[in-house]
């Protein structure tokens, strides 16, 4: 008996078990010496800064929509008013703030990733294994680990737009009559995203994607199951062994249900009721910044980032869209140097090369070995999904549960990705963050399906996968968190000079 019937017949229930550990380790990384740094790290110059004036009743522009710094505002007021955290202490936001003040509801929201990441897994396919390897590799993700740990907005990006999916796939597996409530809480999920960046839309894009490619393969089968009955005389042997054949694999799962949601559900849904919920959220704003009106801040955040050029002059991090999939060109939050551990961080100005023995690097970099398996898994299913659509135009796309994860998957990876293709600004790793999620769930899926495999080669390559993933975690966790290293430990993890 494999390990992992040994576990479903178990009486413990190392489901919840495992999410919890999960999720404990989590939040203790993402609180352990959360107020280190005592200084605004990478764009908390910008969104700290923003808070703190929603509190303090200033008037500013946002290069982007403000609900991510109503939250860090809300945030720094509860933190400014509670007895931890405030053993450190800036000026720098405006006002007299602990660093913890305005970092601890980041932490606590990347938090809640994995777990957000193992529902949608869940709902994809009703697999508590494949749940739980989906937490663990969202729980691995360096990049998101980083994000959590300061005051920056794609935390809230990414989960907003991953409630938005988890509650669309819910109202799927729901009866029609009952799917009107859940369909209308994903759309105000996705309208918040929008309302953290613009980008957020990308995950109201993918729910398009795959909702209007399932509506085109219906069409196409039922062309196909015309023409069959239309050439009973002669009919072609490949399509109805095909046809026969899917029909015995259809799987009652939420994803077969696309077509059952007609265009006002889409329109109402998923176009007037983001729209409706991203424009309620401008209010606090404006009433606190009259000017510019509505319409007008939209005209100007865009004239911003059109404004924005590209290349290291604007800013030496920049990484172009296809090198994200590599993780060539990841991000230094935070780089200061010391003579010992004991000396106070940051200190100006810095030591000169000879005299460094202790580095204090913030990367903000995805897990190595995930990643590249990542991108490995998505690009695997995209070429599957190609042969599957092409066979569909000439025979049938069989509606099974497979080819329909495979369908949102990949649909959800492009739709978060290809919109950055046109983009000529400077962009950053952290734009992938929304892409990365869904390569994840897909190199959780196959390392899922591996573990279930008979043969015992598969099963070890599963376990060896896993076993990478978390090891290159454990390996690379001291510049997630600005450990001091000595620079031959800060050398070992830059493999290459890009990275630096």
């Amino acid at each position: 008996m494999t390990w992992y019937k040994v576990l479903s017949n178990s009486s413990l229930p190392w489901f919840r078990i495992g999410l919890t550990a999960i999720f404990i380790a989590s939040v203790a990384l993402r609180f352990w010496g959360l107020g280190r740094f005592n200084n605004l790290v990478f764009d908390e110059v910008y969104y700290g800064i923003f808070a703190n004036n929603y509190l303090i009743g200033k008037e500013f522009f946002n290069a982007h929509p403000p609900l991510s710094q109503y939250i860090i505002a809300i945030g720094m007021w509860i933190g400014s008013h509670l007895p931890i955290g405030q053993d450190t202490v800036n000026g720098l936001t405006g006002s007299l703030r602990s660093t913890w003040s305005y970092r601890w509801l980041n932490a606590l929201t990347g938090s809640f990733i994995p777990l957000v990441v193992a529902a949608i897994a869940y709902q994809l396919n009703r697999r508590r294994s494949y749940a739980l390897i989906a937490a663990l590799f969202a729980a691995a993700d360096g990049l998101f680990l980083v994000e959590s740990r300061y005051a920056l907005n794609n935390v809230y990006l990414v989960i907003l737009g991953l409630l938005g999916q988890l509650f669309f796939l819910i109202a799927l597996g729901q009866p029609q009559k009952r799917r009107w409530g859940t369909l209308a809480l994903a759309g105000i999920f996705f309208g918040a995203s929008a309302c953290i960046k613009w980008n957020g839309l990308w995950f109201l894009l993918g729910v398009y994607m795959v909702w209007g490619t399932a509506w085109l393969l219906q069409w196409q089968a039922s062309r196909i199951k015309g023409s069959e009955s239309d050439s009973l005389s002669s009919p072609n042997p490949i399509h109805a062994s095909n046809l026969s054949r899917f029909s015995k694999k259809l799987y009652h799962k939420p994803l077969l249900n696309l077509t059952q949601l007609n265009i006002f559900q889409i329109l109402l849904n998923f176009a007037l009721i983001p729209a409706l919920t991203y424009s309620l959220l401008w209010i606090p704003h404006l009433r606190m910044n009259p000017t510019p009106g509505f319409w007008q801040a939209q005209h100007d955040i865009l004239a911003f980032h059109e404004k924005i050029g590209s290349g290291d002059k604007v800013h030496p991090y920049c990484a172009k869209w296809y090198t994200w999939l590599l993780m060539i060109r990841p991000i230094a939050y935070f780089y200061q140097t010391a003579q010992t551990t004991r000396e106070q961080v940051p200190a100006y100005p810095p030591l000169p090369s000879n005299a460094v023995r202790v580095i204090y690097d913030v990367h903000a970099m995805g897990n190595p070995i995930l990643y590249w398996l990542s991108t490995a898994t998505i690009l695997l299913l995209l070429l599957l999904l190609i042969h599957r659509l092409w066979l569909g135009v000439w025979i049938t796309f069989a509606p099974t549960t497979t080819n329909y994860i495979t369908l949102y998957l990949v649909m959800n990876w492009l739709a978060n990705l290809l919109p950055w293709v046109k983009v000529t600004r400077c962009t950053f790793l952290y734009h992938y963050m929304g892409s990365s999620v869904f390569a994840g769930l897909g190199l959780a899926w196959i390392v899922d399906r591996w573990l279930h495999r008979k043969k015992p080669r598969w099963r070890n390559a599963g376990i060896i996968a896993i076993a990478l993933v978390v090891a290159a975690f454990i390996f690379w966790l001291p510049i997630y968190l600005g450990l001091p290293l000595s620079p031959q430990g800060y050398k070992l993890r830059m493999w290459f000079p890009s990275w630096i």
